[in-house]
């Protein structure tokens, strides 16, 4: 009895463990686990699914691809072609089931509803302007402005749109509408040439002035430091002016003090050089007239010295005769 317990736990158990491996599938991380709940589509968060309740869901995206024959303002024929890829979004997953249906091609079948509201979404925005104003880049953030409209309608996103090829169906018109741009690109170029010389003048223009002003800032330097060393040298030249007439004071006051002290000592006459010369004259040339010549600089003061030495010859005469 034990045994058969045993046994038809045992078979249970295996049972349980086959319906789950049979059942129960493991996510992988690039798909969406989608179940329905109460009317409301889901998204199952854990790693492990059961596959028969679940709808799985990849993640990677689906391209597109738009051949539009649209006309633009005067009835102007285009021609466009884009490419892009969509992605299931998250957010309104409810919708995308909706649209693609409870089935792994959902994306692919909301992809082309999708692609049916870009053509009328670009057919609406070329009606608008002319055939000239129209290019790749407006008609692109065209449809980023209205991207959340293709989300919330089919419940997918864009991931990327370009704009292919975008030309006039009139070979005419897309003849002169490159001509009309060459002319512009010629015109911007001959601009921005213009914009270069005129840049290239003013920088001439503030380095020349920049230079003229540092030269007159160097020749004031320069004048300044010049004005400074003539200062030194007039302080210079004044200060030796007034040496040498200190010098010459004193020499002037020695001298008087000597005159004092003749005049007070005539016989000291006789220890001057000017009768000193006049002994050594007289004693080799005794009949001979002997002439004393002065200096400049001894003449005031000889002059004084030669009336001193007259008067003592006189004296000296007038003993020798009374002897």
């Amino acid at each position: 009895m034990e045994i058969t317990l045993s046994l038809v736990i045992g078979i249970i158990v295996i049972a349980c463990v086959l319906v789950f491996l049979w059942e129960y599938r493991i996510r992988q991380p690039d798909v969406l686990a989608l179940y329905e709940s109460k009317g409301e589509i889901s998204v199952r968060k854990g790693p492990i699914y059961p596959r028969h309740f679940s709808l799985p869901l990849k993640r990677t995206t689906c391209p597109i691809q738009l051949s539009i024959e649209a006309t633009a303002a005067g009835d102007l024929g285009m021609h466009i072609k884009l490419v892009g890829s969509v992605a299931p979004s998250v957010k309104y997953i409810q919708c995308l089931i909706r649209v693609g249906g409870w089935d792994q091609e959902a994306v692919a079948r909301a992809a082309k509803e999708a692609q049916v509201l870009l053509e009328g979404l670009i057919k609406e925005y070329t009606e608008r302007f002319e055939i000239h104003a129209i290019s790749s880049t407006s008609i692109l953030n065209y449809i980023n402005e209205h991207s959340n409209l293709v989300e919330e309608k089919f419940g997918v996103e864009l991931v990327s749109l370009t704009v292919q090829s975008l030309e006039p169906t009139d070979p005419e018109i897309a003849d002169a509408l490159r001509q009309q741009q060459q002319a512009s690109l010629l015109e911007e170029t001959e601009r921005m040439s213009h914009e270069a010389r005129v840049a290239a003048a003013k920088a001439k223009y503030q380095a020349d002035e920049e230079i003229a002003e540092m030269d007159h800032t160097l020749e004031l330097k320069k004048a300044s430091l010049k004005q400074v060393l003539l200062e030194k040298e007039s302080a210079l030249a004044r200060q030796r002016l007034e040496d040498e007439l200190v010098r010459s004071r004193m020499r002037l006051a020695f001298e008087k003090e000597g005159l004092d002290v003749l005049r007070s000592s005539p016989e000291l006459l006789m220890l001057t050089p000017q009768a000193a010369r006049l002994a050594e004259a007289s004693q080799n040339l005794k009949n001979a007239r002997t002439v004393i010549s002065l200096s400049p600089q001894e003449f005031d003061h000889g002059s004084e010295l030669l009336g001193l030495f007259q008067n003592l010859l006189q004296k000296a005469l007038g003993t020798k005769k009374e002897d």
